[in-house]
Protein backbone atom coordinates (compact mmCIF):
# COMPACT_ATOMS: atom_id res chain seq x y z
CA UNK A 1 0.00 0.00 0.00
CA UNK A 2 1.35 3.54 -0.82
CA UNK A 3 0.27 6.07 1.68
CA UNK A 4 2.31 8.95 0.67
CA UNK A 5 -0.45 11.00 -1.42
CA UNK A 6 -2.56 10.44 2.04
CA UNK A 7 -0.01 11.34 4.13
CA UNK A 8 1.17 14.16 2.57
CA UNK A 9 -1.95 15.74 2.07
CA UNK A 10 -2.35 14.96 6.13
CA UNK A 11 1.08 16.55 6.36
CA UNK A 12 -0.41 20.36 6.54
CA UNK A 13 -2.53 21.52 9.57
CA UNK A 14 -4.51 23.61 7.43
CA UNK A 15 -5.67 20.40 5.65
CA UNK A 16 -5.93 18.84 8.98
CA UNK A 17 -8.43 21.68 10.15
CA UNK A 18 -10.50 21.07 7.12
CA UNK A 19 -10.71 17.19 8.03
CA UNK A 20 -11.48 17.53 11.26
CA UNK A 21 -14.30 19.91 10.26
CA UNK A 22 -15.91 17.53 7.95
CA UNK A 23 -15.86 14.67 10.01
CA UNK A 24 -18.77 16.95 11.63
CA UNK A 25 -20.43 16.43 8.57
CA UNK A 26 -20.52 18.18 4.83
CA UNK A 27 -19.73 21.35 4.39
CA UNK A 28 -19.73 24.16 1.05
CA UNK A 29 -16.19 26.11 0.76
CA UNK A 30 -17.74 29.02 2.23
CA UNK A 31 -18.70 27.10 5.52
CA UNK A 32 -15.13 25.93 5.49
CA UNK A 33 -13.79 28.94 5.25
CA UNK A 34 -16.27 30.77 7.91
CA UNK A 35 -14.68 28.71 10.11
CA UNK A 36 -11.02 28.39 9.17
CA UNK A 37 -8.02 31.82 8.94
CA UNK A 38 -7.76 30.91 5.15
CA UNK A 39 -9.64 32.60 2.64
CA UNK A 40 -12.36 31.01 0.12
CA UNK A 41 -9.50 30.22 -2.58
CA UNK A 42 -7.26 28.83 -0.11
CA UNK A 43 -9.86 26.24 1.16
CA UNK A 44 -10.69 25.44 -2.57
CA UNK A 45 -6.95 24.41 -2.96
CA UNK A 46 -6.47 22.43 0.01
CA UNK A 47 -10.02 20.20 -0.59
CA UNK A 48 -8.05 19.73 -4.06
CA UNK A 49 -5.15 17.97 -2.02
CA UNK A 50 -7.52 16.23 -0.22
CA UNK A 51 -9.88 14.81 -2.84
CA UNK A 52 -6.81 14.22 -5.06
CA UNK A 53 -5.27 11.76 -1.97
CA UNK A 54 -9.36 9.90 -1.91
CA UNK A 55 -9.70 11.46 1.54
CA UNK A 56 -12.97 13.69 0.31
CA UNK A 57 -15.34 13.58 -1.95
CA UNK A 58 -18.21 16.57 -3.48
CA UNK A 59 -22.01 16.43 -4.35
CA UNK A 60 -22.96 19.76 -6.29
CA UNK A 61 -25.98 21.44 -5.06
CA UNK A 62 -26.80 24.22 -7.20
CA UNK A 63 -24.10 25.86 -8.02
CA UNK A 64 -22.52 25.04 -4.71
CA UNK A 65 -19.71 21.78 -4.08
CA UNK A 66 -20.41 20.59 -0.54
CA UNK A 67 -17.90 18.49 0.54
CA UNK A 68 -17.53 15.52 2.70
CA UNK A 69 -15.25 12.74 4.16
CA UNK A 70 -14.64 9.68 1.91
CA UNK A 71 -14.88 6.44 4.07
CA UNK A 72 -12.88 4.41 1.91
CA UNK A 73 -9.70 6.96 1.72
CA UNK A 74 -9.92 6.65 5.63
CA UNK A 75 -10.15 3.45 5.59
CA UNK A 76 -7.15 3.09 3.45
CA UNK A 77 -5.08 4.98 5.53
CA UNK A 78 -6.59 3.35 8.68
CA UNK A 79 -5.06 0.33 7.23
CA UNK A 80 -2.22 1.45 6.42
CA UNK A 81 -1.32 2.83 10.05
CA UNK A 82 -2.98 -0.74 11.29
CA UNK A 83 0.19 -2.32 9.74
CA UNK A 84 2.57 -0.83 12.49
CA UNK A 85 -0.04 -1.98 15.40
CA UNK A 86 -0.22 -5.98 13.87
CA UNK A 87 3.55 -5.48 13.63
CA UNK A 88 4.05 -4.47 17.13
CA UNK A 89 1.72 -6.77 18.75
CA UNK A 90 3.48 -9.44 16.84
CA UNK A 91 7.10 -8.17 18.25
CA UNK A 92 5.64 -7.97 21.89
CA UNK A 93 4.25 -11.21 21.85
CA UNK A 94 7.37 -12.97 20.33
CA UNK A 95 9.23 -11.26 23.20
CA UNK A 96 6.80 -12.78 25.67
CA UNK A 97 6.79 -15.79 24.43
CA UNK A 98 10.98 -16.10 24.31
CA UNK A 99 10.89 -15.29 28.23
CA UNK A 100 8.20 -17.97 28.95
CA UNK A 101 10.23 -21.16 27.15
CA UNK A 102 13.08 -21.25 29.58
CA UNK A 103 10.34 -21.42 32.55
CA UNK A 104 8.91 -24.69 33.56
CA UNK A 105 5.30 -25.24 34.15
CA UNK A 106 4.91 -25.69 38.19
Amino acid sequence: MNANPVLEALGDRTRQAILDVLLDGPRSVGQLSERLPVSRPAVSQHLRVLADAGLVRYTTRGTRHVYHVHPEGLAELRAYVEQFWARALAGFEARATEGDEGKEER
